[in-house]
């Protein structure tokens, strides 16, 4: 298949490199571009949550980072941990890869933190993990520390949908979703954008495609890549 995906270049390296592995042939369309934001911090913290590769990303260069990585750290999956190790902490917990699990995580671990956690987070977030810790008893606070960004509508994305050469596009947030379906209408593209088959995150993901219109959208059984890519065909002998 001839797959697009949309998610920021950072990220779609390994995906791609995954997928032209199984036979498929790739084309990056980053819709959005994550970019660290200033964020000054105090000390005195129990522990550190992140719930994206992005946030570690971010924080890498941060003064404050000596200091938090001494704390133990709650990732919500393996990817996001091990971007954590690789910036210095030692402590890393990885829950199953969504916030429902990730919050039972930091409550069976952290139910008797006696100073907040701190939440190292994007500036648009899904779910309000604070507010799922707090019913748990736990305190955390805030601290954006990237953001994405919308990204031009690449022109190869452009000509391959025009030519109907999109087989599927792979979108990872509805954010992107949505950038994916007004850049395609802003390059006179919309009716061949929505003819091809939209494989989804999350259902969150999907609500704007479906709304447009688009009758092929399929989500994946889990929030993670490994369950994204399960909704490809097995690739044929």
């Amino acid at each position: 298949m001839h797959i697009a995906i949309t998610r920021p270049r950072e990220d779609s390296e390994r995906t791609a490199a995954l997928l032209r592995a199984q036979g498929h042939r790739v084309l990056l369309a980053p819709l959005l571009r994550v970019e660290p934001v200033t964020t000054a911090l105090r000390a005195n913290w129990g522990a550190v949550i992140i719930t994206s590769a992005h946030a570690a990303a971010a924080m890498a260069s941060h003064p404050a980072l000596k200091e938090l990585t001494r704390l133990p750290l709650f990732a919500v999956g393996q990817r996001s941990a091990e971007a954590a190790r690789a910036i210095g902490f030692t402590q890393v917990t990885a829950a199953g890869g969504d916030l429902r699990d990730l919050t039972r995580t930091i409550a069976a671990a952290r139910s008797d933190a006696k100073a907040p956690l701190l939440y190292l987070a994007g500036e648009d977030r899904a779910g309000d993990l604070i507010g799922d810790l707090a019913v748990h008893g736990i305190a955390a606070e805030l601290a954006v520390v990237y953001r994405a960004v919308v990204a031009p509508f690449a022109p190869a994305l452009t000509e391959a949908l025009r030519a109907g050469e999109i087989d599927a596009v792979l979108h990872y947030s509805k954010r992107s979703a949505e950038s994916f379906l007004s850049g395609a209408a802003d390059a006179g593209v919309a009716g061949q954008a929505l003819a091809a088959k939209h494989l989804c995150l999350s259902a969150q993901v999907a609500e704007p495609l479906i709304a447009a219109g688009a009758r092929r959208v399929d989500v994946a059984a889990r929030p993670d890549e490994a369950a994204l890519i399960e909704l490809l065909p097995p690739r044929e002998r």
